[in-house]
């Protein structure tokens, strides 16, 4: 009964008028014990005047906690302040009870009202101790009760610093949820042993399965400010072995009103685990290039394409010009950017290969800059629709490129992908002769045409993460393409950011490669994930091996064989010093390549494509044979010269 009493009334305060009550009468028992400790149990003649004083004191104990408000607080809350605020209360009491001492003996006052001065300070030493005592037996004994006959859960907080006591104030302010906090975990030998609070400190070594079983622990909230992602992720590793809820609290710069509250206390996500840069929006770079400018976003809808919509609406431009063929996001992204206040923004459901339809556009709105992100881009779907591929990756990016530089567009800026650099798939080939096309058009235009180069961004449609969440969610198995698979990540706030960067401070001609950090192993990854929640492997879910899809690699590139780097004024970029020089030839070749794909024969345009692309090298995948053509080819070649 008391146990459903406590979880029934937890979000329930005692009355305000109540807290008073208490107040006043632990204040006129004092009054009364004060006297006893001054006279002694049986008083004397000096204290016959005590039962015509109690009513005066109790008036002038009301009006000082009334002035003062010390009965508002939250007694299971009492902190600091309130403390404070209950010495400003009885300093008060003193003053108004010194005063009538004084009129007492100036005789403006019954002199039965003239308390003794020793009574007066013995009164105001034990209002202090008593009272502030009184609220801290009632919070903890409120804790304690609700610990032992509620459900509770046991946390363990690591890091036994000032985030850490945050950490337990806000879980133990909480009374949504039944939490108790047993100790604090702490790798400064200085602190281990050492209670705080009334808590204890544990050394981190002596956190293993055994005391988490003995101890009835449920859940570990790490709480250590600035921390690295790589101790984050050394932390984790540890924590996750053993049978308990891994959480993590936010940054400090994300607490609300600058508080830690426990719903911003969160399980931790793969996306905290990985290395990538924190996003800043102050840039003045980026300030200075969109300012009162035109700018057209193509794949607007799109997992990059949408974020670089909703970082370039934090600056100064003049419109926005959303392009996209998907209706539904465009229309989400749409509802998304009102709901924030954007209104200069023009959402246009548009197919980059329809040149007439895009013409239209160019006509219109004249655009300054255009950020090319709309393609195609998944690896096995791609090659077994290698035409598709080539109509929006190559014959698109040239439409869009030759309209931009007709209309005399300052800047376009095209995303493209590290499955360009010595491509084993269409995909990739597509997206390397798309680049390839621009830089030949640079050669003859005033606009400036710059590539940007970058891996897998985390979260994106069709990325892994959101996949072995999904199987995760169905009870698995996770299915990784090969044990040793590696790729690299980046958030998809810091690709669009870089994306940005690099239009910023192109010049024309560049192919910018992002610091993608350490590649990462799928295997390991999908291991991680599991672990993150609360499952283990593979006895909850197993991961099956499900060999490499048409046109994979085992580990990405961000360079070409022939290509080195220049480091720019961003950390995180560089240029790539790769030359093209045969540009007539090349853009020959892609103008070939785009009437040829009229023609739907899928062996014909990826042959004409290797033609273009000639490090393009096919894996798991049918266009393999082209590759051993060409091979067989060449040797005969070799044969008729010797």
């Amino acid at each position: 009964m008391i146990k459903e009493y406590l979880i029934n009334n937890s979000h329930k305060h005692a009355s305000k008028w109540l807290v008073l009550f208490i107040d006043v009468v632990i204040t006129i028992f004092n009054f009364f014990l004060a006297y006893v400790i001054r006279f002694g149990i049986t008083l004397n003649e000096e204290s016959a005047s005590l039962f015509y004083q109690i009513p005066v004191m109790t008036a002038l104990a009301i009006l000082s906690f009334l002035l003062i408000g010390s009965y508002k607080g939250v007694v299971r809350h009492t902190g600091m302040r309130d403390a404070y605020n209950l010495f400003l209360s009885v300093t008060v009491l003193i003053c108004f009870t010194g005063f009538l001492m004084a009129s007492s003996r100036l005789s403006l006052m019954p002199d039965i009202l003239n308390i003794p001065i020793s009574i007066i300070c013995i009164h105001y030493l034990l209002n202090i101790i008593t009272l502030t005592t009184s609220r801290l037996i009632f919070k903890y004994c409120y804790y304690y009760v609700k610990s032992k006959l509620g459900e509770t859960s046991r946390v363990l907080i690591y890091g036994a610093g000032d985030s850490g006591l945050i950490t337990l104030a806000a879980i133990t302010n909480d009374s949504n949820r039944s939490l108790s906090v047993f100790g604090f975990v702490d790798d400064n030998t200085q602190k281990i042993g050492k209670t705080i609070n009334g808590i204890k400190v544990y050394s981190s070594k002596t956190v293993n399965q055994s005391f988490i079983t003995k101890n009835n622990i449920k859940e570990i909230v790490v709480s250590i400010p600035h921390i690295s992602k790589k101790r984050l992720s050394e932390i984790s590793d540890r924590l996750l072995k053993l049978s308990v809820t891994v959480k993590i609290i936010p940054a400090v710069n994300d607490w609300i009103d600058g508080k830690l509250k426990i719903s911003q206390i969160k399980e931790i996500q793969i996306e905290d685990l990985l290395d990538r840069a924190p996003i800043s929006m102050d840039n003045q770079n980026i300030k200075e290039e969109l300012l009162d400018k035109v700018i057209m976003i193509t794949g607007a809808a799109g997992s990059i394409g949408s974020e670089i919509v909703r970082q370039a609406s934090y600056y100064s431009y003049k419109q926005l010009i959303l392009v996209d063929q998907a209706e539904s996001p465009l229309y989400d992204l749409q509802q998304e950017l009102l709901s924030k206040g954007v209104v200069n923004f023009t959402p246009i459901v548009a197919d980059i290969r329809d040149h007439e339809r895009i013409e239209t556009i160019f006509k219109k709105y004249r655009p300054n800059m255009v950020f090319h992100a709309a393609a195609y881009k998944h690896v096995p779907l791609m090659e077994n629709n290698p035409s598709e591929a080539i109509k929006i990756n190559v014959l698109g990016t040239r439409k869009l490129a030759d309209l931009s530089s007709a209309f005399g567009v300052d800047k376009f800026v095209f995303v493209s992908t590290d499955k360009a650099v010595n491509p084993t798939n269409v995909m990739g080939a597509t997206k390397r002769a798309a680049e390839m096309y621009i830089k030949c058009l640079h050669k003859t235009s005033k606009t400036k045409f710059i590539t940007t180069r970058f891996g897998n961004v985390l979260g994106s449609n069709g990325s892994v993460i959101p996949l072995f969440k999904k199987q995760i969610q169905k009870g698995g198995p996770l299915t990784v393409t090969h044990k040793d698979v590696t790729r690299f990540f980046m958030t998809i706030p810091e690709a669009s950011q870089l994306v940005i960067e690099a239009g910023t401070m192109g010049n024309g001609g560049e192919i910018f490669i992002f610091d993608m950090g350490e590649s990462v192993k799928i295997f390991d990854l999908a291991k991680k994930m599991i672990r993150l929640s609360g499952l283990t492997y593979p006895d909850d879910i197993d991961i099956k091996i499900s060999g490499l899809r048409p046109g994979e690699k085992l580990y990405e590139e961000l360079l070409a064989d022939t290509e080195n780097t220049l480091p720019t004024y961003h950390k995180k970029i560089m240029i790539s010093k790769h030359d093209d020089s045969n540009y007539d030839y090349i853009k020959e070749k892609i103008d070939s390549l785009c009437a040829m794909n009229l023609l739907n024969q899928d062996h014909q345009i990826v042959g004409k494509l290797k033609e273009i692309v000639p490090e393009f090298i096919s894996k798991n995948s049918t266009f393999e044979s082209i590759d051993k053509i060409n091979k067989d080819s060449m040797n005969k070649q070799r044969k008729v010269l010797v």
